[in-house]
């Protein structure tokens, strides 16, 4: 007969077994046919299995008395005790894990109670959510949910308030990526766009796609799409390479699966972009701007399908990518006026410039500035609901926070707007950002397959796709450090503050040979000091190694006392050293506590005895040498 242990874990729908084939087996009890995962591992038959919900672990005991510690979601072990480290000795009688002390009580010849530190898993030094590089992410206010999709065409669903994963979409698009996403009104639809040309309604709860809209034969790649209502009228409106403006009625008695869009609007037949179009926004209750590869931006009114304005960013024109404007955002208190006379739409631009627009009493550009030191262009752009901050995210992944309350309001402004904070949230380009829950939490999405939260001041929350959950209302249960590690390690993650009597910005990529000989000038060009030890061999090289330019950051962060030269030749090896690079695993096994015996009792000590005795051996085997130990006795 199979000798089996068993244990439900009722929160999650999953059974676990285990027996003398020394093999577990985790279980779907709806699906009895086939195990849903197998753990293998164990040299003797599995006496014991202990399932811990709260830390989303398996424990395991085996006849041969060694312990295992394996986690659900990957299947992978991730701790063994063997019995000889853990002192257990002769044949296992019973075995119980205590949730309140997190150890685990064995009964062999003597009673043992192990305390096993179990903590999450080592967090890895690139935490991803997704495989390939993420496109897009969106916040469900409905169901409390974060969408985001990748290239893979994969689309998953994560809960907002823990980071853990609910579902997850495979081949949404089929073979082709998916490029963009929206939620309808109610938020039980999923829409998504992709380059196969075609746009999905999914049902949100099941999975299950709706509808397919397509446009055109040739399948033209769907670069952005939203979702609006206009006079009690639903529509999704879709724009990308085939440079028109497509616009699909939300018909619910409409049950046919596939779904063509309306008429073109004469305007954007006649007069509309002349090149691919790569975004588009809107504003409720009637507005609608696109913008295109050329730079060009267009206002549109949806009602009548009429051209409201045409804008064109100053040095857009025939410089290919570098002049394309990907990126627009309505500040919505200001376009609802219609008369507004302060600008009303943002838009990035070429050289990592931002523009803001005047749409009514006469159109113009009213300012244009760069955000980045660095002028990398901006990726994607998030205005709170009043109106009062731009979130600016550029291709290098920093977010520059801007304070536009009243800026725009009186005119051209030749000055850029004050900036707030900025921190750098991805090793690459931010696809997505969005202000969700009363302005309070950013979301962020980039090509690094990272999709993170933020506070809106730029305290890290966490990664999805992280091992250990986090409570999004609860600070302390944040990641820290409070910068992902990637990022806190990359090259251009540097400090911008002004070095002491200079004018060069630490960090600056552009000027590293002049921050270099700067800070050589402030470490070698001062007065004796007494040497420092000297350093041989190449192990203590490497450990003490660092970047000339992250060496000098560190220095900038305290004011180097007057007078002094060190005596030692700065290494030139590369960052990170190896201490960065090694991986700590802490694991506590602590026995049963016990006392050292007093052997004052018998009047001898045990040492000594043994000295002796061992002495007297070598005696009377004929040994002339002394014994080996006793230069290790104190002289009497």
């Amino acid at each position: 007969a199979l000798l089996s242990v068993l244990r439900i874990l009722r929160r999650q729908n999953l059974l676990v077994t285990g027996g003398v084939d020394r093999i577990i087996r985790v279980w779907n009890p709806y699906l009895p046919g086939k195990p849903t995962g197998t753990l293998r591992g164990h040299m003797a038959p599995v006496v014991y299995v202990h399932v811990s919900s709260e830390e989303n672990k398996v424990f395991s005991m085996s006849a041969d008395n060694s312990v295992k510690i394996w986690d659900l979601e990957t299947h992978g072990c991730c701790f063994t005790a063997s019995s000889k480290a853990s002192g257990l000795k002769g044949e296992l009688a019973a075995c119980l894990y205590l949730a309140g002390p997190r150890a685990l009580c064995v009964a062999t010849d003597a009673l043992a109670f192990l305390h096993l530190k179990v903590g999450s898993d080592p967090e890895p030094h690139l935490v991803r959510s997704h495989q390939e590089p993420v496109v897009c992410c969106r916040y469900n206010p409905a169901f409390r949910h974060v969408v985001s999709c990748c290239e893979a065409s994969v689309v998953k669903v994560w809960d907002f308030e823990t980071g853990r994963q609910v579902s997850e979409f495979i081949g949404t698009h089929g073979n082709a990526g998916v490029t963009c996403l929206t939620f309808d009104s109610s938020g039980r639809r999923l829409v998504t766009g992709g380059r196969d040309g075609c746009l999905k309604i999914w049902s949100y709860n099941s999975g299950h796609c709706l509808h397919t809209l397509r446009h055109d034969e040739n399948r033209s790649e769907v670069c952005d799409c939203t979702y609006m209502e206009v006079n009690q009228n639903r529509c999704v409106i879709a724009v990308g390479w085939d440079r028109r403006i497509n616009v699909y009625f939300d018909i619910p008695c409409d049950f046919h699966h596939f779904w063509t869009p309306q008429p073109r609007w004469q305007d954007d037949l006649n007069h509309g972009h002349k090149e691919d179009i790569l975004c588009v926004a809107q504003c409720p209750p009637f507005l609608l701007a696109t913008s295109s590869y050329d730079g060009e931006i267009i206002v549109w009114n949806v009602i009548s399908g009429h051209m409201h304005c045409k804008l064109n960013p100053p040095g857009s024109m025939d410089e290919g990518p570098d002049g394309s404007v990907s990126r627009l955002a309505f500040l919505k208190t200001r376009a609802t006026k219609l008369d507004s006379a302060g600008a009303s739409l943002i838009s990035n631009g070429p050289g990592g410039s931002v523009a803001f627009w005047k749409l009514f009493s006469g159109t113009g550009l009213l300012a244009n500035f760069t955000p980045s030191r660095r002028k990398a262009p901006v990726s994607s752009i998030a205005v709170t609901a009043e109106d009062t901050l731009a979130y600016l995210a550029d291709q290098q992944g920093f977010v520059h926070v801007c304070d536009i309350r009243e800026y725009g309001l009186q005119g051209p402004e030749l000055q850029a707007p004050n900036t707030v904070t900025s921190w750098r949230a991805h090793v690459s380009m931010v696809t997505s950002l969005e202000l969700i829950e009363g302005d309070s939490i950013l979301l962020s999405s980039s090509l690094d397959s990272s999709v993170r939260l933020w506070s809106k001041d730029g305290a890290y929350i966490g990664t999805f796709g992280q091992t250990h959950p986090w409570d999004v209302f609860t600070p302390a249960s944040w990641s820290h450090p409070r910068v992902p590690f990637e990022v806190l390690t990359d090259p251009q993650s540097m400090p911008t503050h002004l070095v002491p009597e200079t004018d060069v910005a630490a960090g600056c990529s552009g000027g590293r040979q002049e921050q270099d000989s700067v800070m050589e000038k402030v470490l070698f060009e001062t007065e004796k000091t007494p040497p420092l030890p000297s350093l041989e061999g190449p192990v203590v090289e490497a450990e003490v190694s660092e970047d000339k330019s992250r060496w000098s950051a560190f220095c900038r962060g305290r004011l180097l006392p007057a007078r002094r030269r060190p005596h030692w030749k700065m290494p030139e090896l590369k960052w990170p050293s190896i201490y960065q690079g090694l991986q700590c695993h802490e694991v506590a096994c602590v026995s049963a506590p016990g006392e050292k015996p007093d052997l004052s009792i018998i009047g001898a000590d045990a040492f000594t005895i043994g000295f002796h005795s061992q002495e007297r051996e070598a005696e009377l085997l004929g040994r002339k040498e002394r014994s080996p130990w006793s230069s290790f006795l104190p002289k009497c």
